[in-house]
């Protein structure tokens, strides 16, 4: 029998980890996983601050906990995972960095590092999440419209995220086998804290108003609903998909 609708996406008695979300996009998915039930850890890489947001922005009651590390730091992301005293049942690896340089600006060794936040350490956090992880857990990770798009300027990280999408698809295939969804989500134009200097930019923002067909930046509150759509049993049946979030832009020309 089905189960009822708010049932599909209910998330009590399930365990998450989510990636720098200490403010963002990362902090709305946990909020919203927190809401739906589950007992959420958010992960950045100093306490006192994500203590703070958990002081002054966690709904009353909610299970959101802080989960002080460096993702990029192997031995501190195992030591974690090791003593966290629960099994994952949630994976969100939106933790981002980004530098946007030139081809001729962009060394190796700075390509390197934000393809090792990126990509290395998602992967990494994957797979020590998969060793525990049981039939019904699932892996989200956050990509970008970046992508399998891209712009002047900005090749590392559009590598890092074409990377992430790609992964996703072998993730999905290789851990269904023990029945693990492995989906992503792909943002668009969203003003977050990261992104101020860009929603103060006349240039952007006429980009945004032209190009965009909802004609706005999304707000980070928007990208809840398709975290806990993706973390819930009303997606059981969704596995090796990116859900774009982007009002349109990927789809318009």
């Amino acid at each position: 029998m089905p189960l009822p609708l708010p049932s599909l996406f209910d998330l009590s008695g399930k365990t998450a980890l989510v990636t720098g979300a200490g403010r963002g996009l990362g902090w709305e998915i946990a909020r919203a996983l927190g809401l739906q039930g589950a007992t959420v850890f958010i992960n950045g890489r100093h306490p006192d601050t994500l203590e703070e947001k958990i002081r002054l922005d966690a709904p009353p009651g909610s299970p959101i906990t802080a989960a002080a590390f460096d993702i990029c730091d192997e031995s501190a992301a195992n030591d974690w995972m090791a003593n966290a005293g629960t099994g994952l049942d949630i994976l969100v690896n939106n933790m981002g960095l980004r530098h946007r340089r030139s081809l001729e600006d962009c060394p190796p060794d700075e390509f390197a590092t934000v393809l090792d936040a990126n990509l290395v350490a998602p992967y990494r956090l994957a797979r020590l999440a998969a060793a525990q992880m049981t039939d019904g857990s699932n892996i989200i990770n956050i990509t970008s419209i970046a992508g399998p798009r891209a712009r002047s300027g900005d090749s590392a990280y559009t590598a890092a995220k074409g990377g992430l999408e790609s992964l996703t698809r072998a993730l999905a295939m290789e851990l269904a086998t023990k029945g693990i969804r492995v989906n992503a989500i792909a943002p668009g134009f969203f003003a977050t804290e990261a992104n101020r200097e860009m929603v103060a930019d006349p240039d952007i923002q006429k980009f945004v108003d032209t190009r965009i067909p909802l004609k706005r930046w999304g707000q980070p509150r928007e990208i809840a609903g398709a975290a806990v759509f993706l973390a819930s049993d009303a997606a059981s049946y969704v596995n090796g998909h990116v859900l774009t979030v982007d009002a349109g832009l990927s789809v318009s020309f």
